[in-house]
C-alpha cells in the first residue's frame, strides 16, 4: 500500500491509516520534497508534479512492488490518478480520498486547462513570493478539518512548507485535466468525497455528488461514496467511515484477486 498525501502535508498525516493497515499491507508512506517541513528540492521544477509522478512510478518499479494499492488524499489521490493513467497496468486498487480529476473545473465544467492557465499563473506568483502567517494557515485548515489538534497540526505543516513548492504543486494540480484520461484506468476505484465544509457556500450532498459523477464520469470501475459530516481530511474528520468503506473495498478486491 502506498500512501500519498495532500498539499503541505508530510506522510503523518497518514499515522493513523497505517496504523490500522500495516498488519494486513506493507505501507509505504511517502512525503514530497517541500511539504510539512521537508527540505525542498532548488530550484523548484517547473513540471513538479508530473517530476513527483514519474518518481513514484519509479518507486514502484525498483521496490519491485506488484500492483500496490494506491491512497492519495486531495492531491496525493491527484497524483495516484495520474500514476494509473500512465501506467494502468502497473498499479492495483484506488482509493481516492475527497480529489477530483481537474480542480480547476469545480464551479464550471466547460473549463479549459488554456483558460485556467493564466488565473493560476498569477496565483502562482503570489503565492511563491508570501510567506503564509499563522493566522491565515489556521483560517485554511479550519475549513478542512473539525478537530482543533489536527487544525494546529495541519497550521504547522502548512507554515513549514516551501511557498515556491505550494505554489507550483497548486499550479501544477489546476492546469492539469485527466477527466478524459482517466478512461485509460483498468482496476477498480474507490472515491471517497466530502461536502459538509461546502454547505455555508449553498452546496449539498447531492450537488457536491453530482460534480463527483461528472468528473469521474469516463473512469470505468468507480464507486463514489459521500461523508455526512467529515471535512476534506475524511481520514481524520471522519474516520470511522472512512475505515468502514476502504476496509469493505480492499475486502472486494482480495476476494476478486483470489
Amino acid at each position: 500500500m502506498l500512501l500519498i498525501p495532500g498539499l503541505t502535508c508530510p506522510g503523518a498525516v497518514w499515522d493513523e491509516t497505517v496504523a490500522k493497515y500495516q498488519r494486513q499491507y506493507q505501507c509505504h508512506i511517502i512525503s514530497l520534497a517541500g511539504f510539512g517541513g521537508q527540505p525542498a528540492e532548488q530550484p523548484v521544477s517547473q513540471q513538479f508534479l508530473q517530476d513527483v509522478r514519474d518518481q513514484l512510478l519509479a518507486y514502484v518499479h525498483t521496490q519491485k512492488l506488484i500492483k500496490p494499492i494506491l491512497v492519495g488524499h486531495s492531491l496525493g489521490g491527484f497524483l495516484a490518478l495520474w500514476m494509473s493513467t500512465i501506467e494502468p497496468t502497473v498499479i492495483g486498487p484506488l482509493v481516492i480520498v475527497d480529489s477530483l480529476p481537474f480542480l480547476a473545473a469545480v464551479q464550471n465544467p466547460a473549463m479549459t486547462v488554456e483558460q485556467a492557465r493564466p488565473m493560476v499563473a498569477s496565483l502562482r506568483q503570489q503565492m511563491s513570493q508570501s510567506t503564509q502567517t499563522i493566522a491565515m494557515a489556521r483560517q485554511t485548515s479550519a475549513g478542512m478539518m473539525t478537530d482543533t489538534a489536527r487544525i494546529s497540526q495541519a497550521t504547522r505543516w502548512s507554515v513549514t512548507s516551501d511557498p515556491a513548492t505550494v505554489a507550483q504543486a497548486m499550479y501544477d494540480l489546476y492546469t492539469t485535466d485527466l477527466r478524459q484520461d482517466v478512461a485509460r484506468i483498468q482496476q477498480p476505484v474507490l472515491v471517497l468525497g466530502a461536502w459538509a465544509a461546502y454547505k455555508q457556500y449553498g452546496s449539498t450532498k447531492e450537488s457536491t455528488r453530482a460534480i463527483f459523477e461528472q468528473q469521474y464520469a469516463k473512469l470505468p470501475q468507480h464507486r463514489i461514496e459521500m461523508s455526512e459530516t467529515g471535512k476534506h481530511f475524511l481520514m481524520w474528520d471522519d474516520a470511522q467511515w472512512f475505515f468502514a468503506q476502504t476496509d469493505v473495498f480492499l475486502k472486494q478486491q482480495a476476494v476478486a484477486h483470489k
